[in-house]
Formats: C-alpha cells, sequence, structure tokens
C-alpha cells in the first residue's frame, strides 16, 4: 500500500506546519509522506526550532516552501492541513484530484509577545497541540 501523501500549511512555513511535518514524518512513519508549505514562506522561527529540539527533532535546517508553487508543480495530496487561523487557511489553493483539507487553528509563534521565556512557553503549548493532534490524525487513519 503506497504512503498517504499530507501536505501541512500555514502562513510563512516557519513554525506550526514546519513541527507538524516533523511530528508526522517522526511518528507516522513509512505510512505518510509529508511535506509543509506556506502562503508567504519566510524564514524559520528560532523559538520553534527550540522548542523542536527540546523534543529531539531538528528543524533547524530545513527549507521553508512556497505552497503556490507546489501547486503549479502538480503535487498531489491525499491530506492538505491548514495549521493557520481560518481566515489565512481560505487564501490556500484548492489542489486537483481527491483531497481532504483539514483545519486545525493554533496561534502563530511570530505574534508572540513578552519575554524571551514567556515566549517560549507559549510555543511549547502550540508544539504540544500540534504534536497531540498529528497522533490523533495518525490513530485516525491507522484503524
Amino acid at each position: 500500500m503506497s504512503p498517504t501523501k499530507v501536505l501541512f500549511l500555514c502562513v510563512h512555513n516557519s513554525a506550526r506546519s514546519q513541527m507538524a511535518e516533523a511530528y508526522l514524518k517522526k511518528l507516522g512513519g513509512s505510512g505518510f509522506e509529508v511535506e509543509s508549505a506556506g502562503l508567504e514562506p519566510g524564514n524559520l522561527n528560532p523559538l520553534a526550532i527550540a522548542v523542536m529540539q527540546e523534543d529531539g527533532i531538528d528543524i533547524s535546517n530545513n527549507p521553508t516552501k512556497d505552497v503556490f508553487k507546489m501547486y503549479t508543480d502538480g503535487k498531489l495530496f491525499q491530506y492538505v492541513v491548514t495549521v493557520c487561523d481560518a481566515h489565512n487557511s481560505e487564501r490556500c489553493p484548492v489542489f486537483p484530484g481527491i483531497t481532504t483539507r483539514i483545519g486545525w487553528e493554533f496561534e502563530d509563534p511570530s505574534s508572540f509577545i513578552g519575554t524571551q521565556d514567556e515566549k517560549l512557553e507559549k510555543t511549547r503549548k502550540v508544539r504540544d497541540q500540534i504534536k497531540t493532534s498529528v497522533q490523533q490524525f495518525i490513530q485516525d487513519r491507522t484503524k
């Protein structure tokens, strides 16, 4: 059986979608082929890099990718999971073929204010929410 193709999307592909991609790759194994992308690719968020490192996952060398390039390249996915707010989720292209769209809303670490420690703590909460959602996603598809 071929792996389930999944794309995680957020605005900049700098934190939330990168974390979701990393968790599905780690926890889903060969049953999933996973990518992530953004509407306006930016730079990796240092907060996301730090909290993922705490959980034993290194995303520091991951490139940020453009969802519109994936679309024009004709990539196909069985699941497109948006991890940003509903407004930005609506800006994502509709991929051809049979694709199930899922919306998971998580706070954007780039919007966090406060001390470095406060921002790290908020990013840890987002990381943990994403990990739980990914675990549920895997469980729902491997029953």
